[in-house]
This record gives structure tokens, sequence and C-alpha cells, in this order.
């Protein structure tokens, strides 16, 4: 693995995911309490035994910078020449665009990436919640001689238009790829999956084989396939089906727990399934693979006769005689009396607020509304960013049941009938959502 280079692709502007991604470049969005998305294509990067890692991104990447220097400064990779670094889109004499897309910004850098003595690299992304073995991965693509080698899952149809499909023969060779095909494309690219292993009735259910969007690809066969086709900016819509005509592309199926988290309502769920009993279908509990994150130094949390049930509780929160469901809380979050969370992920804070902080910064009026939940407030099917200041008497609800709405200025917007709270909002006493 000391010939391999793991590139993770940041993603595009996150729009899908806003107002989370408001602030922050789509892998900086926070997960599960404590963690960032970056954090799982690192540590599984890391766990693989690749050590030499770049981060392609363009988007409000400084929140990114700042937590990858502060997470992963080289201590403990396991190697003198290992690294995380973000390569951030650049102007150059050469080309003065932003990045086009996912192959544009490896063909940008790829006078970097061509400077490492490897012999593959691993193309992943950025907004996916799983847990992979890359050495499996580069095994197989090494034993099938493949120029590249594509990670596939089974899907249904109700997703599959959202992924790259494909068809493979009984080698697993791919011999057909379309992105995101819609309509009569879709149907074309149905298959009878049962050649990935799946029982009759999978197959049924699972018709098509989707691409992950991680890939690994033959040094020689990237730089070839880049510079052939310089107008090409994709790897899913262009690259790939292009390659597929006259190289060798291998499919390897992934059989473990995998979520692309791009949505609202797909990272809502994703965090929330977290907590499932007896176990997730993700767990952060694995000794032999690890996920990592940066160190907070935090104190425990601190339960003042609070009641807790089927919820994830991250590190310096303090919970004062409130009930909390079925719900995610991030670090530092503050809880007071009264107030009830459900089916919710609230993302904590940055900080502690304390009463020399507020004098300081001039706030001593009776309607300052403090950092954290305030008294007898209900929060239920809702994300709450980092940092927001929610009142006491308030009900985030959804009470008109809106699937969609955009009321940033009054601190929140709705999507799938999810009511997110934007980060530094100010929700005053008694409001109503």
């Amino acid at each position: 693995m000391k010939k391999v280079l793991g590139i993770i692709l940041g993603g595009g502007a996150g729009t899908r995911l806003y107002p989370l991604t408001k602030q922050r470049a789509k892998p900086a969005v926070p997960l599960a309490g404590k963690y960032r998305l970056i954090d799982i294509p690192v540590s599984n990067c890391i766990n693989s035994e690749i050590y030499k890692i770049y981060v392609l991104t363009q988007f409000n990447s400084a929140s990114l910078n700042r937590h990858i220097s502060r997470t992963y400064n080289g201590a403990g990779l396991g190697a003198n020449d290992s690294f995380v670094e973000v390569l951030a889109a650049q102007q150059t004499p050469e080309n003065p665009n932003w990045f086009q897309g996912t192959a544009d910004a490896v063909r940008q850098y790829i006078w970097m990436l061509q400077e490492w003595d490897v012999d593959e690299y691993v193309i992943l992304s950025g907004d996916h919640l799983y847990r992979m073995d890359y050495r499996k991965f580069v095994e197989r693509h090494r034993e099938t001689g493949a120029d590249i080698t594509l990670s596939v899952v089974p899907m249904d149809e109700k997703r599959a238009s959202d992924f790259g499909l494909m068809k493979i023969d009984a080698s697993g060779r791919v011999v057909d790829f379309c992105e995101k095909p819609k309509g009569d494309e879709l149907k074309a690219m149905q298959v009878d999956t049962t050649v990935l292993g799946l029982s009759a009735d999978e197959a049924v259910q699972s018709p098509y084989i989707a691409s992950m969007g991680i890939y690994v690809f033959k040094k020689e066969a990237l730089i070839k396939l880049l510079h052939k086709n310089p107008e090409f900016t994709d790897f899913g819509k262009e690259i790939i089906p292009e390659a597929a005509k006259d190289n060798n592309i291998q499919a390897y199926l992934f059989k473990g727990y995998w979520e692309d988290i791009g949505t609202i309502e797909s990272f809502y769920e994703a965090n929330l399934a977290l907590t499932h009993q007896p176990r997730p279908d993700f767990s952060f509990y694995e000794e032999d693979a690890p996920i990592y994150t940066r160190h907070r130094f935090l104190p425990p949390s601190k339960f003042l006769d609070a009641h807790v049930t089927e919820s994830i509780i991250g590190e310096g929160c303090i919970l004062k005689k409130c009930r909390i469901n079925h719900s995610v809380l991030g670090v530092r979050s503050r809880i007071d009396e009264g107030s009830v969370i459900e089916d919710s992920l609230l993302m904590g804070a940055d900080f502690y607020e304390s009463t020399a902080n507020d004098k300081s910064i001039g706030v001593d009026s009776a309607d300052y509304v403090p950092l954290g939940i305030g008294r007898n407030t209900t929060i239920r099917r809702a994300i709450i960013d980092k940092n927001a200041h929610i009142g006491c008497d308030v009900q985030i609800v959804n009470k008109d049941r809106i699937e969609d709405t955009d009321r940033e200025h009054l601190g929140f917007i709705i999507r799938n009938g999810i009511v997110v709270v934007v980060k530094n909002a100010i929700i005053p006493d008694g409001m109503i959502i």
C-alpha cells in the first residue's frame, strides 16, 4: 500500500446540503455528534495503510483546512512521508479556471500527483458513510490487471437514477456504463444481479449495479485518460463511459453498509440510524478500524435529572431536567429544564458561553437568548446547526407540515419536512416553527 496515493474529492458547492454548507465545505459538515464527513474516507485510508492523502476542494475550505490540520498533522499516520493535505482550487497561468468537475480537479493537480512514486491512485468521495478496507479493493484491481476498478453496490429502482449504473460480464468486467440514467435509459441498465452473488429474491429487489463513486486507477491509465480527453471534466459522466470502450474496467462488489449522504434527508436519516439498537448498520465501535477525529479534551457530559433514550450524546454536554429520545447531540450541547428533543440532530457548539463572555460583548439585555436550548422548548424532526441560540417555550415541530420552504431570514429552512435551523441562528422565546 506504500505504492498507493489517496485522493479524496471534496465535492462541489454542496447545494443539496444547504444550509449546512453555507459556511463550510461539504466534507467539513459535522457527523454523529463529534466527527466530520471527511473523517470517514481519511480513517478508511489510514486503516488500510494508505498514508499519503490529498483532499481536493474549492468551496468554503477554511473550516475543512482547520479540521485537517488539527486532526491529521502527520503524527501516528505510520510513515515519515505520511500526510493529509487539502489542495484547494487555484488559478495558474495555464489554467485560470475553478475546478469544472471531479476529473478536472484531478487534472489540474496531476503534475503534483505524478511526483509520487506510486502505482495506483485511489479516488474517493468526501460525503459517504461506510467502512471499507481499501487493501482488498486494490488487491482485486491488481489481480485482474485492470486499468480502472469501480467499487459497486446492488441498487433498487427507487434510487438507481441517482447513481452511475453499469453492466458487467461473467468475469466482472464493465461492458457498459451510464451516469444517472432516466426513463428508458434507466430500464436499459437493468441486469441480473445474481452475478454479484445476490439471491434470486434479492436480485429482484435490486436489479441495478451502481457505482459508489470510488475508483482505483492505474497511474498510467489515469494520466493517459486525462490528457487524451482534455474537455472531459467528470469521471462518472465522461471519463468512465469513454474508458469502458477500450480499457479493462473491473467491478468490485462492496458488501458492507454504504450511504451517500449528499442531501438533507439522507444526512438526517443516516445520523439518526446510528442510534438504532442493538447494533446500528454503521458502528463507530470497531476497535480494528476506528474512525479518527480531532482531539478536543472536553469534560464528560453532565446529566442533571435528564431522561435519555435511544440517543447519542457527545462530550461536554449539560442536560438539565429534560427528555431526549432518538436523537443525536453534538459536543457542548446545553439543554435547559422542561425541554423535549425527539427525532432530532443537534450539532452542539464550538465554545461554552459564560456570563463573563456575555458582558464582554455587551450582552446584558433581558431579551438576550443564550447559546443552547432554553427552558420548556420542544424540538421534533429537526437539524439544529452549531452555535444556535434557541429561546424558552419555543416549538420547532413543523406545525404546518410544510415539505419545503426557505425562511433563512428567520433562522431556518425546511427540506423534506425536516426543519433545519442554520448555524449561529437566534430563535426568540415563544417562537413556533
